[in-house]
């Protein structure tokens, strides 16, 4: 993956997609091989993001949104340390670039969901991560938070930082990535979108759920995937 890439990863249901990026963030250790990010191991590393599904966050935890963006500061603070006014200044500056500011107050948990993916975005900001992991940020959001979620991942690139998104959204994954991670408990193809997500590769991934339709060859997925969180463990 290169620097400032946006990667879709892309599979079936329990192909192993948030496990890849659990693997890639450290949460979870590999039974065999090594993973290393700018070659060393996750545990080295404070430049990795990470956004679980939503369905896996507590959102009942009293935390407002300034608070979880300044968790992302801890690693520069020092733990057991106060934040001093250059971290708040930080927190600030990042919840602007997402067009948070004024959510600073709210507790976190009272947000809509795309909101919520902002804040996330925000603390990966004032964490000054490289790599940014999302997993199904997507679900549940409308067009329109679809677009904004986008319109910030696209003013990331300016800082360099690389994203990979884990999604079941094979048209997003063809329109608004740069490359495409096609999984289904191996790699099956990566390349750019156009490339791999061909007929013969997506047979490959998703089996007896693709249809090919046509002279054409209209591409008909029929498993019922969307809209719903997953543990591919």
């Amino acid at each position: 993956v290169h620097e400032g890439e946006r990667v879709a990863v892309v599979g079936p249901n329990g192909a192993g997609k948030s496990t890849l990026l659990r693997l890639i963030v450290g949460t979870l250790k590999p039974s065999a091989g090594q993973v290393n990010i700018y070659g060393h191991s996750p545990d080295d590393h404070v430049c990795i993001a990470y956004v679980p599904q939503r369905n896996q966050i507590d959102w009942s935890f009293p935390a407002t949104v300034e608070d979880v963006v300044m968790m992302g500061r801890v690693d520069k603070i020092g733990l057991f340390r106060w934040p001093k006014r250059h971290d708040w200044e930080v927190v600030r500056q990042c919840l602007e670039r997402v067009q948070a500011a004024k959510l600073a107050k709210k507790q976190v948990g009272e947000l809509s969901g795309g909101q919520q993916q902002r804040v996330f975005i925000a603390r990966a900001l004032a964490q000054e991560a490289e790599l940014l992991l999302m997993d199904e940020p997507m679900n549940g959001l409308d067009l329109p938070s679809q677009e904004s979620l986008f319109t910030i991942l696209d003013k990331v690139r300016d800082d360099r930082v690389t994203v990979l998104v884990a999604t079941h959204d094979l048209t997003l994954a063809e329109e608004r990535f740069d490359r495409a991670i096609l999984l289904n408990k191996r790699l099956i193809a990566y390349g750019e979108p156009p490339v791999i997500l061909t007929p013969d590769h997506l047979m490959q991934a998703y089996g007896g759920h693709l249809h090919v339709l046509g002279e054409e060859e209209t591409i008909l997925l029929t498993e019922g995937c969307c809209g719903h969180g997953e543990d591919d463990q």
